[in-house]
């Protein structure tokens, strides 16, 4: 299993992508996570990922989960055709249930346990590997996901990590706040996690 995960985007060392990847540079973009957004904002963004991904010398296409709801089988062939699967931030709980109704969590972590391919995530494309979300509340509302799907949330991870991932931590962006509220209630709780600062990645192998 490869695992490169970040706080934000490429963090600091994009060069621990490159050495995962290998010789791979075949990658997927996954934007589901902005679903909740207007059409264009969420385009927008993912444009810029995969100019950030080509930048590095990756051949990019985006893979849109939602055109493969209740079909897995396609998913699991298409997602096959990758060395890397890029999946970029936004809200935890509408990325969580587009993976569930495509069958994307089921694929991704087969794949990852045969060594096929790399995950690459950043803020909600890592938090989605925790065991759990609950506690991410206080950041991002579950209840966009209900409000692009029609359906209930997930509340569980696909448990890849088995500690909480915990992004932008004292990093200077307005989410910073709210993960300090985070922290506490793991604290509190005495859930296992492990923060990251915008600009540091962790490398699972």
């Amino acid at each position: 299993m490869r695992l490169f995960l970040s706080s934000w985007k490429l963090g600091d060392s994009p060069d621990l992508l490159d050495d995962l990847a290998g010789g791979a540079r075949a990658a997927a973009v996954v934007g589901n996570a902005l679903d909740a957004l207007p059409g264009p904002h969420r385009q927008q963004a993912t444009n810029r990922e995969t100019a950030m991904l080509r930048d590095r010398g990756y051949q990019v296409t985006e893979v849109d989960l939602r055109d493969h709801f209740g079909d897995a089988d396609t998913l699991a062939e298409r997602l096959s055709a990758f060395g890397v699967i890029w999946v970029h931030g936004g809200n935890p709980f509408v990325l969580r249930l587009a993976m569930a109704l495509s069958g994307a969590d089921d694929i991704l972590t087969d794949l990852l346990h045969r060594d096929a391919l790399v995950y690459a995530g950043w803020s909600a494309g890592a938090c989605v590997l925790s065991p759990s979300l609950r506690g991410l509340e206080l950041v991002d509302d579950p209840d966009d996901a209900v409000t692009a799907y029609g359906q209930q949330v997930h509340w569980e991870g696909l448990g890849l990590l088995d500690y909480a991932f915990v992004p932008h931590y004292r990093s200077p962006i307005p989410e910073s706040e709210s993960i300090e509220r985070v922290v506490e209630r793991y604290d509190r709780e005495r859930v296992l996690y492990r923060v990251f600062r915008d600009g540091e990645v962790t490398v699972v192998t």
